[in-house]
């Protein structure tokens, strides 16, 4: 699979069937995200392949609660829209339903567990929450989200379980001082799976040598 392709395609796909996955496709997925860069090239994370029945129902135990009030405010705020906008919408949304209600029966979850003492903060006295330390553990799960897609793999980025990261380190013996920045469930898709995707384009999102300027190919 060409690489276009893979992030063209990277779909958050949340409606998963129980099927195992090998322990080898797992590796590949995991050695994708090894190959991230990270700050100083500390590669401060570490990831916990979720597979064991009780802990799969213990995280999804923490995450549904959570899921349902976020759900609350995602229908107030497509509540304005109308016809096939809202549809896509509310489809959306039933799908984060679906996920869940079945967390526990994807047959891996990804725990991307991380150490900010090993993140070079740099933002960490600006006027904003930081962002910076997401750098040294996020493109490590994109990585292995477009793993996924190479491997017939249907997955989500979710970060809700946050909200309960005292229960959720517990549960899963993550060290004191540790983060658990990101949730990824991964299994064959229960649909199609991953396909083309609606993003806004670089005219949008760029602009040339000032924030308010034109992107466009000269």
């Amino acid at each position: 699979m060409q690489l276009d392709e893979a992030m063209s395609t990277l779909r958050a796909v949340r409606r998963l069937r129980p099927d195992p996955i090998p322990d080898e496709v797992i590796d590949r997925v995991l050695q994708a995200a090894a190959w991230a860069p990270t700050g100083g090239n500390q590669q401060p994370w570490r990831v916990v392949v979720v597979t064991d029945p009780e802990v799969k129902a213990g995280l999804q135990a923490l995450y549904a609660p959570e899921w349902s009030v976020y759900a609350e405010r995602f229908l107030d705020r497509i509540s304005g829209l109308e016809g096939e906008e809202y549809q896509r919408w509310y489809r959306t949304k039933l799908a984060g339903d679906h996920l869940a209600d079945h967390l526990h029966e994807a047959p891996a979850i990804l725990m991307f567990c991380a150490d900010p003492s090993r993140m070079a903060v740099t933002d960490h006295d600006a006027d904003h929450v930081s962002l910076v330390g997401g750098g040294s553990v996020y493109p490590a799960v994109q990585n292995a989200m477009l793993a996924c897609v190479r491997e017939g793999l249907g997955c989500t980025l979710t970060t809700l379980h946050c909200r309960r990261e005292p229960e959720v380190r517990q549960l899963l013996g993550v060290p004191d001082g540790w983060g658990v920045p990101a949730m990824v469930p991964i299994g064959r898709p229960v649909g199609k799976g991953h396909g083309p995707i609606r993003r806004q384009p670089p005219s949008v999102l760029a602009g040339r040598d000032h924030f308010d300027g034109e992107w466009s190919v000269a």
